[in-house]
């Protein structure tokens, strides 16, 4: 399977990453399944950036190695998927122990909604059903040295404003 990562330089060796802000699914290096989603977030690096060029480095998941690893795989917005979500953006000495962490992103929209909900406006089945209305791209966290090692660099493309 191809996984992609949008970045501002080209990333041959994937390494685990200590974000500066709190992440959905907490430290560790993030790629998702749509070129799509690597190619906008890598646009709105290079803008916040000043960057007149990013990368979107294509990857090799393999699969049956990673099937030995501690891993967990939300398909859809749940309670499970929006309690680990919270405690990853809410508790910032939050740990977990999965190696591969994969479920849906979330984007502008879902970040509204998100507000919404910690502000109480909306519960959390509301929430839920909310975000069920949307279509999400999704997201794999490689958390772990050996969940990296899944991992294989393909190749690499420019983008550029």
């Amino acid at each position: 399977m191809k996984l992609y990562h949008g970045s501002l330089e080209i990333v041959r060796t994937p390494e685990i990453r200590i974000p500066s802000r709190t992440l959905d699914y907490g430290k560790g290096f993030y790629t998702t399944t749509s070129f799509e989603q690597a190619d906008a977030w890598t646009r709105r690096r290079m803008k916040e950036e000043r960057s007149q060029k990013g990368w979107i480095n294509i990857y090799e998941y393999n699969l049956q190695e990673a099937k030995a690893l501690n891993s967990i795989f939300f398909s859809e917005p749940t309670e499970e998927w929006l309690d680990f979500v919270m405690h990853n953006r809410i508790e910032k000495d939050f740990h977990h122990t999965y190696d591969i962490v994969s479920g849906p992103v979330a984007n502008d929209r879902v970040y509204a909604a998100f507000a919404l909900y910690e502000g109480g406006i909306l519960n959390k089945q509301e929430l839920i059903a909310e975000l069920k209305t949307y279509k999400l791209v999704n997201q794999y966290l490689f958390h772990s040295e050996a969940a990296l090692k899944t991992l294989t660099f393909v190749e690499e493309k420019e983008v550029s404003i």
